[in-house]
């Protein structure tokens, strides 16, 4: 009986058989550039499911969607009474001033604080999502953030109309309030995947962050100017909480929209400062993410 001629893949590795029939390991993360034009082409999920999300958010509640704005809302009128009202906190300012820069504060605080508490749950909360369906996984921090955008704005309208009764009335410096924004945006996008990788390893985190932003709030000046406040404390504890990101972005959004809040309460080279906390945060929270793609959803 004559045996059967050699296979012409006979001796070839399975890396070498694969290569040679374009075989791709199933699930491997695919590269930076190719990973960022996946993204691109799921836009249209991103935008729906964070819109989604935001109707879904308070609909077994009565008020339904006013809770967008009354929440923070009240909690700036709870920071006033026992800051503003009780502690002093806004010694040195007007209450024209004071109030819009607290509610402010709150505000532009809480479109971050949230952000980073959605992110960390991004992936972990959505297992079955990951699981069932292949897509970047970076879509769901994204998604997120664009969720925490789209209430803050309902919140501005209560923001501008708050500034206004306080004697800050629109003008053109109001439209340094777009380039803040985009930058804090771009700054919550990178936190909210650096914790989303974080948190689908560790569920403990989810428990922790709620610490970790009660510390960073107060101090980022939410309820008080770092300025004033430290004015008899050293120098530098002043430039590192002026410095640290939620602070930069507060007192860019106060100096565009409250009119006694000037450029000399702001410290130096801040709209740089912005500029490399946004692009910092963007970009190592986009590759960090990234390189734990193929992992999400396993184990």
């Amino acid at each position: 009986m004559t045996s059967a001629p050699p296979s012409a893949d006979e001796g070839l590795t399975a890396a070498q058989l694969a290569d040679k029939y374009g075989l791709s390991v199933s699930g491997a993360r695919p590269g930076l550039v190719e990973y960022i034009r996946q993204l691109w082409g799921r836009r249209h999920f991103i935008l729906a499911f964070s819109s989604a999300k935001l109707t879904a958010q308070y609909s077994q509640a009565k008020l339904g969607q006013l809770w967008q704005v009354a929440t923070p809302l009240l909690n700036a009128a709870v920071y006033y009474v026992i800051f503003g009202l009780i502690l002093d906190s806004g010694r040195g300012m007007d209450k024209t001033v004071f109030i819009p820069f607290l509610v402010t504060g709150v505000f532009v605080f809480t479109f971050t604080q949230t952000s980073v508490m959605a992110g960390v749950r991004a992936i972990s909360g959505n297992l079955g999502l990951v699981r069932a369906l292949h897509f970047p996984r970076a879509a769901l921090p994204i998604s997120f953030a664009l969720q925490q955008l789209q209430q803050l704005m309902f919140s501005m309208i209560v923001l501008f109309v708050i500034a206004a009764a306080f004697g800050s009335y629109p003008s053109l410096s109001w439209l340094l309030i777009l380039p803040a924004l985009a930058m804090q945006f771009v700054f919550n996008i990178g936190i909210a995947l650096m914790m989303a990788r974080l948190g689908s390893k560790t569920p403990d985190l989810a428990q922790l962050m709620p610490f970790i932003m009660r510390t960073w709030m107060y101090a980022s000046g939410v309820m008080f100017s770092i300025k004033v406040m430290l004015a008899d404390k050293p120098a530098w504890i002043g430039d590192v909480l002026s410095y640290n990101p939620a602070a930069i972005y507060m007192d860019l959004i106060r100096f565009a929209l409250i009119d006694g809040y000037g450029a000399s309460n702001l410290p130096s080279h801040v709209w740089l400062a912005g500029v490399l906390w946004a692009v910092l945060f963007g970009v190592a929270g986009f590759v960090y993410f990234w390189k734990a793609e193929e992992r999400y959803g396993r184990g």
